[in-house]
């Protein structure tokens, strides 16, 4: 793969907090190798900024290797940028090309307030897993990894959904800001398997109510969160979702 050097505009939006309005700042790049990370590009502009004597652009990143969710931002108008099923620290500089503008956005969504910058508070989603993201076990040794049975299909499926991350890019590419397809792959993958029986009727009610008192809007049917998911997660876990809190509401005891 050719390797090139790239000079670039940057619009970055600065956010001093939740309660102050923001703004874009443009910032000029020169050099940026191909092979550099989308993130290693905002460190070489935060080493120029704190050496200016300014404050660096605050992102937010763990990992970087596709994993934690955390480096949540628009890039261009996308969650985690051009790529399909990529995270923003995935995401390599040859994706531009030499005197692109980009514009790079923290997520926008009334559930997600902005803390800093491109940094923004994605608690309501830990919030959602705590309202309902358990199971029963017994204390003592571990159970054999064969002592349950599970058919082959619902295991592919329970682990596909168990992919996600958490990272809030359905929630930023609805136009509602709705966060049906992270409950959904959340709530899945218990549901299908045997050892999330227990509490499957009153977990699915739980976590859609607590989803629904964090402010995210309603599901749009338009597939634009499976489109932009950086892990696939299919929308037919929407459809799960629907049904598991159907049959929770009209069938759990009182």
């Amino acid at each position: 793969m050719e390797h090139y050097n790239m000079n670039l505009t940057l619009k970055v939006w600065r956010q001093q907090n939740s309660q102050e309005k923001g703004h874009f700042e443009t910032y000029q790049l020169p050099n940026i190798s191909s092979e550099m990370s989308f993130l290693e590009m905002f460190d070489i502009l935060n080493e120029r900024l704190i050496s200016e004597g300014k404050d660096p652009v605050a992102f937010d990143h763990d990992c970087r290797e596709g994993i934690c969710g955390a480096c949540s931002m628009y890039i261009d108008g996308k969650p985690h940028g051009p790529w399909q099923q990529n995270t923003t620290c995935q995401l390599h500089m040859r994706a531009f090309k030499d005197g692109d503008t980009i514009v790079v956005e923290p997520w926008r969504a009334k559930a997600f307030p902005v803390i800093k910058d491109l940094v923004t508070d994605r608690a309501a989603f830990d919030r959602i897993i705590q309202a309902g993201g358990y199971i029963s076990v017994n204390t003592g040794n571990a159970v054999d990894a064969n002592a349950i049975p599970v058919e082959k299909a619902k295991a592919d499926e329970a682990f596909a959904a168990a992919a996600c991350i958490g990272c809030g890019a359905c929630v930023a590419a609805c136009k509602n800001s709705s966060a049906m397809l992270f409950l959904s792959a959340k709530v899945s993958h218990l549901a299908l398997l045997p050892q999330g029986a227990p509490e499957r009727k009153s977990r699915v009610l739980d976590m859609v109510a607590q989803m629904d008192k964090e402010g995210f809007g309603a599901c749009t049917n338009t597939n634009a969160c499976e489109a932009t998911c950086p892990k696939g997660i299919s929308v037919s876990n929407i459809a799960r979702l629907n049904q598991e809190y159907a049959t929770a509401a009209f069938t759990l005891d009182k």
